[in-house]
């Protein structure tokens, strides 16, 4: 069944991930080496340390080499910054969200500024491709987040993957039984998944492209469909899924097809979204191809190809 964890913690049957794991206690000594630190986490031996803080842990000796995302530029922050332009998390803005999928409202989005993506027709590029925003204490974001106490706390940007470190933070502060959604492009390492696993409770994931010539063409990014189809399959096998697929005019044969075959064939019960609200911004300008709206008949098409594959949407 669709979302069945996530739908159990809202009728309180059952806990938020984040919530076990930071109660949960492992063998554990923080101040040994990275290397160290991953087996202990692997292994999840009885202990007293608090899985979620090894997490944490891992995460902050990532930072100074960061290598969250698989651009891995391995640069030392938040003294330096990398490609997505994040030092210390920026928030550029939280507020009760009611324009997300049924389900998931009303939101607590939170949107963090700076992107691993360089998305020609960016929709938030104000946040995404700009500095903005504003540095909040992990523990009063927390404090925050329980004072809404809305349907879900929803880690978005811009993407939320430079900032995986401080979240866990807030976490550790936060005491609110409600799901963790993240909200993401999905192009993590392997490493960041691992961490993730455990504490996120629904990944709404954004499954752009079909291939790679059109992900370095229109996000500048590489091995896009490998990664991003990889980890796919490792969220769901620790969290509910919400793909979200915009369709980006011209673009149906070439990644619509291809994107909503491989979910068909390879994923079990992910809610699906496919999302026609795509128009020209940004520099999609510069790209007759996606310098418009989508027609009817394209529109029309995409509902085909979904019947096609027995994709059932949201």
């Amino acid at each position: 069944m669709m979302l069945d964890h996530y739908k159990s913690i809202l009728a309180k049957k059952a806990l938020p991930y984040y919530l076990e794991t930071k109660t949960r206690c492992i063998k554990a000594d923080l101040k040994e080496s990275e290397a160290v630190l991953w087996e202990a986490h692997d292994r999840k031996e009885a202990g007293e340390v608090s899985l979620l803080d090894v997490k944490i842990e891992i995460a902050t000796r990532i930072l100074s080499h960061c290598e969250f995302c698989e651009r891995r530029c391995g640069v030392n922050r938040p003294a330096e910054q990398g490609n997505c332009t994040v030092r210390e998390p920026r928030i550029a803005s939280e507020f009760a969200h009611y324009g997300e999928e049924s389900v998931l409202v009303p939101s607590h989005t939170i949107f963090f500024s700076g992107c691993n993506f360089h998305c020609v027709y960016c929709q938030n590029w104000d946040i995404s491709q700009v500095k903005s925003g504003t540095w909040i204490p992990p523990k009063k974001l927390a404090k925050l987040i329980e004072y809404r106490h809305l349907q879900n706390m929803n880690f978005v940007g811009g993407d939320p993957t430079p900032n995986l470190d401080y979240i866990l933070q807030v976490l550790r502060e936060c005491e609110a039984h409600i799901p963790v959604v993240w909200n993401s492009n999905m192009y993590l390492t392997e490493e960041s998944m691992r961490l993730l696993e455990g504490v996120v409770d629904v990944y709404l994931t954004d499954f752009k492209y079909g291939n790679d010539t059109c992900a370095g063409e229109l996000s500048d990014v590489s091995d896009y469909f490998a990664i991003v189809s990889r980890n796919h399959l490792l969220g769901e096998q620790h969290a509910d899924l919400i793909i979200r697929h915009l369709v980006l005019p011209g673009h149906l044969e070439c990644c619509t097809r291809p994107v909503l075959q491989w979910i068909s064939e390879n994923l079990k019960s992910p809610a699906v979204n496919v999302m026609f609200q795509y128009h020209p911004e940004y520099r999609a300008m510069k790209n007759a191809r996606i310098d418009r709206y989508l027609t009817y008949a394209e529109k029309q098409r995409v509902l085909e190809i979904a019947q096609e594959f027995t994709i059932t949407l949201v």
